[in-house]
């Protein structure tokens, strides 16, 4: 099942590579990500990450809240998507 995840991360070194390690530990596969800063909301990233996996995507959207970068994580099931 592909899952697409709507982040806002705070600009800081390794903050990308902490959630992208945070999905492949937990089981994901990351497919694609695509996003960029938002001037507006203090450089802050706004992030869309799709991975496939088999388990639920709320343990992924879980852990990865707890990463201190993270500002909000929204999960999205992606139907029928192939990427």
């Amino acid at each position: 099942m592909q899952y697409r995840l709507d982040l806002v991360l705070h600009p800081a070194e390794g903050a990308l590579l902490r959630v992208i390690g945070m999905a492949e530990r937990r089981g994901f596969a990351p497919r694609a990500i695509n996003g960029a800063p938002v001037a507006a909301d203090d450089g802050r990233w706004h992030l869309q990450l799709v991975v496939d996996g088999q388990r639920p995507a709320e343990t992924l959207c879980r852990q990865i809240e707890k990463i201190y970068d993270c500002v909000s994580v929204q999960v999205t099931a992606v139907e029928g998507a192939s990427i």
